[in-house]
C-alpha cells in the first residue's frame, strides 16, 4: 500500500524560510517522488481562528497568501489536494468524538501546547479551541487515513498525542484508524530555523522572518542586520558558530555549488567555518554570501508567485475543488468511525431488525 500524506499550515500570514526548510521543501520532494497514493495539503483556517477569533478577516485574507506560497514553491494541485480546513465539516465531528479519549492533564503536559500558550501569554485565559489543538490535529490526520505526516521537530509532541488517540480509539472500538508516522527534514539544521534576530524560532508574531514573497531588497536588508557573534568585533577576532544565525542559515540552505558560483575561494561550508572560527573573516562577507544563496533560492519562487497572482479566481477554483475532494474523503472516514462507535443508527440494518424483533415479540 502506498503512503497517504497530510500536511498543512495555519493562514495567519505569509509563509517564510522557516516554513520552507522545515516543511515545504520536503513536501515538494515527496510530491515529486510520487511514492504515495494521495497527498493532502491543508490550509488550517479553523485552527488559526482558535487564537484569532476576534480577527477573522486576518485569517480570511491569508488563505490566498498561503495558497500562493504553496503554488510558488512547487506544490502541484494536479498531484496534491490543496484544501481549506473549515470547508470539511467532518473534521469538527471527529474532533468532538476524540475529545472523550484525552484528559485535560494530558493536554496540559503537551510541550508544544505549553510553549505556544506561553508565547501568546494566554496563561489562564486559554481559548478552549486552542487548548484542544492536538485533538483537532488528530482529526485532520485520521480523516484522510494519513500514515505519513511531514513535520518540524517542534511538532513531534503533537503527532505523538495523535498516535495515542488513534491507539486508544482502536483499542476501544476496533481497528479503524491509521496510526501516523512523522517525517522530519533530512537536514538537521532545518529542524528549527532561528529568527533573523537570533531568537530560537522564526515567527511571524516576533517579526524576525524572511518571507518567501519578500522582494530582493527586503531580503538583503534583513540578512545584513542578522544576529551573528556579538564578540566578533574585529575581522581578526576568532568567531563563534554556536548561536550565530548566519551560519545556521547556511547550514540549512547552502550547498557546495553555491561556493563555486558565489564564493569560489572556498570549496565548501567547512572551509568557510574554519576561517571564521580562527579569525580573519568578517561578518559582512559571510552575510553577502548568505544573501546570494537565499536570493538564488527565492528568485524562482517569487517569479512563479507573480505568475499565479495574475489569475486569483483560478486559485479559488483550486481551493474549491480540493476542498470538495477532501470533504468526500473525510466523510468516508467519519462513516467508519460512527460504525465503530455504534452511533450509525439509521444505516445499521442489523440494529433495526434486532429492535423490530425484540419489540415485535411483545
Amino acid at each position: 500500500m502506498k503512503n497517504v500524506i497530510l500536511t498543512g499550515d495555519r493562514p495567519t500570514g505569509r509563509l517564510h524560510l522557516g516554513h520552507y526548510v522545515g516543511a515545504l521543501k520536503r513536501r515538494v520532494e515527496i510530491q515529486n517522488a510520487g511514492d504515495y497514493e494521495k497527498m493532502y495539503v491543508m490550509i488550517a483556517d479553523a485552527q488559526a481562528l482558535t487564537d484569532n477569533a476576534e480577527n477573522p478577516e486576518k485569517v480570511r485574507q491569508n488563505i490566498i497568501e498561503v495558497c500562493l506560497d504553496y503554488l510558488s514553491v512547487g506544490v502541484d494541485p494536479n498531484k496534491s489536494t490543496i484544501f481549506i480546513q473549515s470547508q470539511v465539516p467532518a473534521l469538527c465531528e471527529l474532533s468532538f468524538y476524540y475529545m472523550n479519549l484525552v484528559t485535560v492533564s494530558r493536554l496540559q503536559r503537551n510541550p508544544t501546547v505549553k510553549s505556544e500558550i506561553q508565547m501568546r501569554n494566554f496563561e489562564t485565559s486559554i481559548p478552549v479551541g486552542f487548548f484542544t489543538y492536538p485533538i483537532s490535529q488528530t482529526a485532520d490526520i485520521t480523516a484522510f487515513g494519513a500514515n505519513i505526516v511531514p513535520v518540524g521537530e517542534d511538532q513531534l509532541p503533537m503527532l505523538e498525542q495523535a498516535r495515542e488517540i488513534v491507539r486508544k480509539f482502536n483499542a476501544i472500538y476496533g481497528e479503524t484508524l491509521v496510526e501516523p508516522e512523522a517525517v522530519l527534514p533530512s537536514n538537521k539544521a532545518s529542524f528549527r530555523l532561528p529568527g533573523t534576530d537570533g531568537k530560537a524560532k522564526m515567527s511571524k508574531s516576533l517579526g524576525n522572518c524572511i518571507y518567501l514573497a519578500d522582494e530582493p531588497d527586503e531580503v538583503k536588508a534583513k540578512i545584513m542586520s542578522m544576529y551573528t557573534d556579538p564578540d566578533h568585533i574585529k575581522i581578526t577576532d576568532p568567531g563563534k558558530l554556536e548561536g550565530n544565525a548566519v551560519f545556521t542559515y547556511l547550514d540549512a540552505l547552502c550547498e557546495d555549488k553555491h561556493f563555486a558560483e558565489f564564493l569560489p575561494e572556498y570549496a565548501n561550508l567547512d572551509e568557510l567555518k574554519a576561517h571564521y572560527t580562527r579569525g580573519g573573516l568578517g561578518d559582512m562577507k559571510v552575510k553577502k554570501f548568505l544573501n546570494a544563496v537565499i536570493q538564488s533560492l527565492l528568485s524562482p519562487i517569487r517569479e512563479r508567485r507573480k505568475e499565479w497572482e495574475k489569475d486569483i479566481p483560478a486559485i479559488y477554483e483550486i481551493l474549491k475543488n480540493g476542498s470538495e475532494r477532501a470533504k468526500e474523503a473525510a466523510e468516508e472516514t467519519l462513516s467508519k468511525v460512527k460504525d465503530a462507535m455504534k452511533i450509525n443508527y439509521f444505516s445499521d440494518e442489523e440494529l433495526i431488525r434486532a429492535q423490530s424483533e425484540k419489540y415485535g415479540r411483545r
